[in-house]
């Protein structure tokens, strides 16, 4: 587990640059450093060990004769099965890291190696002879993989802060990104907020050579529901896959553990695991708070459980610091709340498993019942629905009841679903309060996305368009970037290859049957853990934003960032603290319709473009005056 930073292309004073870019990630691989250069290529590496604690599995790693290098982040829980098939192949390794597996999988396979892996990874290999740079993500996107090809020079990163080191390298605000910013509440394509930087999408490679940047698609999901087993036999099928990619996402030489909320997902894989240590986190507000249902459900299984209560304080006063680790805003408050998780669980152990993943492959969201209740209201002709929903976005009060229902059942699902994310700006609402407003954008993220699954009945359609985007550019995102800023590994079992495969197969009545959601998924829990807990309705993340922002001291902080002059840059400050006034005067706030997500949407883009803008290049909060 580590990250990593390299280039290809000319520069003065290259190993420097090298080693700058390197500090920048220090935080993901805190146990030593390495890092290779020639006259055309940089290539360094920051690792945490997991496996093979010896000095022997440090990075770059390199094939028998030296004209390969490898840097690597992430595990490959297969990599025991490939050593075997690359040695008997007459391949020599010299240590007992997976990393090695990936540079003489390469070498016999080429890019078809990553057709055989079976974990999370992204990794880059330097052919020296060749002078090809060969990089891949894994299918899911779990680990992030970043580049900007400017000034004759290719950079690549496991985070886009390392790029800010490099002399060839232009950092340019791009502000058209913002429009979809305020809907999806993260940037839904590979492009970023940095004119010029790109995100490797999931299940893709690229191979550069002589300045040329060629992409390959090579994974897709494909849902093809074609399961005609009993359901038992389903039930069988999901526990023992779960089972066995468990056990080798257990595979580890140092202590693994556990986080656990007071849901079915991480409850599940912490049976299936059989750790030694959970970890939970909330907060002193009532209902924000699992830790209670979390200690009972770990002492029903004889289990330990850490947990933490998150102050408000320290919650707000971390905020910048946590933009500088997400490299982006992603303004999901639960990724606030998953750094101070991570945290507590980096005291203690340096591995830990999480359910990440389940929702979007048995059909967990709460959401994807809603194309299969209120049928009889669907069968109304689309166009009276289509005026319907028009009147009520324009004419009906916001927090009226049925004003929403009205406004979603007016378009089709392709028009009105486009990530889990629900209460954050229309475009009609990101136009009117962006100063040079936004063209646009939603239906050009999601039509390429709806056009591979035609045909498909609505919750497959809705689950591949969050695979794609919801879980790669929040779920994941913040899982990784807030696991790393604490130097702790972060493994999610549910995101396995051979989970996906038998997933795939799920009729929709295995799925979801409206208002049950996860039926396979949870029936198989429910074998081994308390009914309670396996039957849980989805909960996600709960932290009290809507509470803080009505008490003077949050709603004055964020007050004085609307009226910054980076806000007034972008925004109609007027509008902003209108929206801040009204949520804290009580106004449009009931449960189903407050405004405190668009205050906090708009917020953590004006703390993160502080950060990163504001002041030069950001400085590592290890460097920081505190």
């Amino acid at each position: 587990m580590c990250g990593f930073a390299g280039f290809v292309g000319e520069v003065d004073d290259r190993e420097q640059v090298l080693v700058n870019m390197m500090n920048t990630i220090v935080h993901r691989g805190p146990d030593s450093a390495g890092k290779y250069v020639d006259e055309d290529a940089a290539l360094g590496f920051r690792r945490l060990s997991i496996i093979d604690l010896s000095s022997v599995g440090d990075q770059p790693l390199y094939n028998e004769d030296r004209s390969m290098v490898l840097v690597f982040n992430g595990e490959i829980y297969n990599y025991q099965d490939l050593r075997e098939e690359l040695k008997a192949a007459g391949h020599e390794f010299v240590s007992n890291t997976d990393s090695e597996t990936l540079i003489h999988g390469y070498e016999e396979w080429g890019e078809k190696l990553v057709d055989r892996l079976r974990g999370m990874y992204a990794f880059a290999i330097w052919d020296t002879k060749k002078k090809r740079l060969f990089a891949a993500r894994d299918i899911f996107g779990i680990k992030p993989l970043y580049y900007a090809n400017m000034n004759g020079t290719l950079m690549f990163a496991s985070e886009i802060k390392a790029f800010m080191e490099h002399p060839k390298f232009d950092k340019v605000f791009n502000e058209e990104a913002l429009g979809n910013y305020l809907s999806f509440q993260f940037v839904p394509t590979n492009e970023t907020f940095f004119k010029g930087v790109f995100c490797v999408q999931p299940g893709h490679y690229f191979i550069y050579e002589n300045g040329k940047m060629n992409i390959t698609r090579y994974f897709e999901p494909h849902f093809t529901g074609d399961c005609k087993k009993p359901f038992k036999e389903v039930v069988d099928d999901v526990e023992r896959v779960m089972k066995d990619s468990v056990e080798k996402h257990k595979i580890s030489d140092v202590e693994v553990a556990s986080y656990l909320s007071s849901g079915v997902d991480s409850s599940y894989l912490t049976y299936l695991g059989q750790v030694d240590r959970t970890f939970t986190v909330g907060f002193d507000e009532g209902k924000y708070s699992e830790i209670q249902d979390a200690k009972e459900f770990a002492a029903s299984i004889n289990m330990k459980n850490d947990a933490k209560v998150i102050s408000p304080e320290e919650y707000w006063d971390k905020l910048s610091d946590i933009q500088y680790y997400m490299d982006e805003p992603v303004a999901d408050p639960a990724a606030i709340a998953l750094y101070f998780l991570s945290a507590e669980a980096s005291k203690k152990v340096k591995v830990v498993l999480s359910g990440e993943g389940s929702d979007e492959l048995f059909g967990g969201y709460n959401i994807y019942c809603e194309p299969l209740e209120h049928t009889s209201f669907n069968k109304i002709p689309m166009p009276v629905r289509r005026f319907l929903g028009a009147f009520a976005e324009r004419c009906l009060p916001r927090g009226m009841k049925g004003r929403g229902f009205l406004m979603r059942h007016g378009k089709t699902l392709e028009e009105r679903y486009f990530a889990n994310a629900t209460n954050i700006f229309t475009e009609r609402e990101a136009n009117r309060i962006l100063k040079k407003g936004c063209k646009p954008g939603i239906q050009k993220v999601t039509k390429p996305l709806y056009a591979r699954v035609k045909g498909k009945d609505p919750v497959t359609k809705m689950q591949y368009v969050d695979l794609h985007l919801w879980l790669v550019h929040d779920i994941l995102m913040k899982g990784d970037k807030m696991g790393m800023a604490n130097s702790l590994e972060v493994r999610v079992p549910f995101l396995d290859r051979e989970v996906l495969e038998l997933a795939e197969t799920l009729p929709l009545k295995y799925k979801v049957r409206a208002p049950k959601t996860k039926v396979a998924l949870r029936a198989a829990a429910e074998r081994h853990i308390r009914s309670k807990t396996a039957e849980k309705k989805k909960l996600g993340f709960p932290i009290p934003i809507r509470v803080w922002l009505k008490e003077e001291k949050y709603y004055n902080i964020v007050k004085e960032m609307f009226e910054s002059d980076a806000a007034k840059k972008f925004f109609d400050t007027k509008l902003l603290l209108k929206m801040l006034d009204d949520h804290k005067n009580g106004k449009n706030t009931n449960e189903k319709t407050d405004n405190s997500r668009k205050i906090w949407t708009v917020y953590i883009f004006l703390v993160w473009y502080d950060r990163f803008f504001e002041h030069g290049k950001p400085v590592h909060p290890a460097m920081s005056v505190q």
